[in-house]
């Protein structure tokens, strides 16, 4: 139904359907592999609530969730797949990873797919952020290695803002 509206991409695993309406990793691998099959690019979330943070598991709870939305999709699949970093203690919150803790799980991110589909298929994915980006941070997240570009939130909905960052992400 998307695809014959002309829908090209979906969002799935975004965390507020994590959180509100019970999606798993499981889950978002079966949505995953729905809409791939039916035509349409993914753009798949991931990100570590802030007590995981605290804990030090960032990475495992960011590589698990990477592995288990990925699992039985080829090489070819996952080219039609960008994958956005949503800190979900970020979102909505005011609060932002560092650039450098955004760049550190982004290509964490590139990591895990590098040992699962190759580098060649990691280098060429895009990876965002997706954490309460804005017209103040924008420039610098954008311009570090391994964040692509952004998933923007709030700040699509401000024209003056959503601007700023489009002007961030054509440098």
């Amino acid at each position: 139904m998307l695809t014959e509206m002309g829908v090209e991409y979906v969002i799935i695993g975004h965390s507020e359907r994590r959180q509100y309406f019970g999606e798993t990793d499981v889950t978002v691998n079966k949505r995953t592999t729905a809409a791939l099959n039916a035509g349409l690019k993914v753009i798949l979330c991931v990100g570590e609530l802030l007590e995981e943070r605290e804990q030090g598991i960032t990475e495992e709870i960011v590589g698990l969730q990477t592995k288990i939305a990925l699992l039985g999709l080829s090489a070819e699949q996952v080219k039609n797949v960008i994958i956005a970093y949503e800190p979900v203690w970020a979102i909505g919150t005011g609060k932002t990873a560092t650039s450098q803790q955004a760049n550190e799980v982004c290509a964490y991110i590139r990591g895990v797919v590098a040992k699962l589909y190759g580098t060649e298929i990691a280098d060429g994915m895009t990876i965002q952020y997706g954490g309460s980006m804005n017209p103040k941070n924008a420039a610098e997240l954008l311009a570090q290695p391994d964040v692509d570009g952004g998933l923007i939130g709030g700040a699509s909905l401000k024209a003056a803002d959503f601007s700023v960052l489009l002007d961030a992400a054509s440098v």
